[in-house]
């Protein structure tokens, strides 16, 4: 089914179901679980299958919008596409690439899905599957090199940073069903599995055939840290009433989290505790540090 978009202001009944009006990566549509009247401004979405929040009157509750579909006596084959795309800072430009390997459902040609044209062309990616043994997967991407393309792509980007041989660029593997793909009675671009996204981190192997690349989460890059700031446990790094903060109440506090009358005398204690009274005791709070790290041995 094709999902609709959140509306403003509208009456929504238990059981119904609407999608984000941008597409999700997370591929999660979200179904009423307490009939009501939606806020006049879209909710912050959230990205974990059961999660709920609530949106004025209404109760939503995040599903995948194809799991359903798996779940019936035939269903539809599962689409595997990826998107490659260059850094502009370090292969010269930020093209994109589409392909898929036309394995499944027997696609001979191009396919179309959420408007981007996906070039049929031998692909191979294993590797994805996560284990217990605590270390993230590497996957590898195997891309056909019969007519040199890459070969040509990798002389361009290494033009631009010597030896670089596409390392950086970004590789999104976007799962769908046949029947969500354009052109389809079905078609969707919304109804798709979390968007995987992957780094380059190295070319291990090319020849006439092909060319093979290993890839890595963002967490798992060669002298990339997260988080790239310094982790100190229980003061705030944010500036108060700045972007990160977000704090823009018209309440005022001291330094020592006291109420005040002014704004000339508002500042901010950089404590848990002054988020806490100026957001609120049992709200999110957008505290600028590391509290759990204190809790370490």
């Amino acid at each position: 089914m094709a999902y609709t978009a959140w509306q403003a202001s509208n009456s929504y009944a238990v059981g119904a179901i609407v999608r984000a009006t941008t597409t999700q990566a997370s591929g999660l549509v979200f179904r009423c679980t307490v009939a009501g009247t939606s806020a006049a401004t879209q909710p912050a979405w959230p990205t974990d299958i059961g999660s709920t929040l609530a949106d004025g009157g209404v109760t939503w509750a995040a599903i995948s919008s194809v799991y359903e579909e798996l779940a019936v006596l035939a269903p539809n084959a599962i689409i595997e596409l990826f998107e490659l795309e260059l850094d502009a800072t370090l292969h010269g430009a930020s093209t994109i690439y589409y392909w898929h390997n036309g394995v499944n459902a027997a696609v001979n040609g191009n396919i179309v899905f959420a408007s981007n044209t996906y070039i049929r062309l031998p692909v191979e990616a294993t590797g994805f599957d996560y284990s217990s043994s605590g270390s993230l997967p590497r996957p590898t991407l195997r891309v056909s090199n019969l007519f040199g393309d890459i070969t040509t792509l990798l002389l361009i980007v290494n033009a631009e940073t010597a030896g670089n041989d596409l390392g950086g660029a970004t590789v999104r593997r976007i799962r769908t069903l046949k029947k969500f793909l354009d052109g389809e009675a079905n078609a969707d671009p919304n109804a798709r599995f979390p968007t995987e996204i992957w780094y380059v981190d190295r070319k291990s192997n090319e020849n006439r055939e092909l060319v093979e690349f290993e890839l890595a989460s963002k967490f798992d890059l060669v002298g990339v840290m997260l988080p790239q700031r310094q982790i100190i446990a229980n003061v705030c790094q944010w500036k108060y009433r700045g972007a990160e903060c977000g704090y823009t109440g018209g309440s005022y506090f001291d330094i020592n989290d006291n109420a005040v009358a002014t704004l000339a005398q508002d500042a901010c204690g950089k404590r848990v505790g002054s988020c806490k009274v100026r957001f609120g005791a049992t709200s999110e709070l957008p505290f600028g540090s590391f509290p759990g790290v204190g809790l370490t041995q």
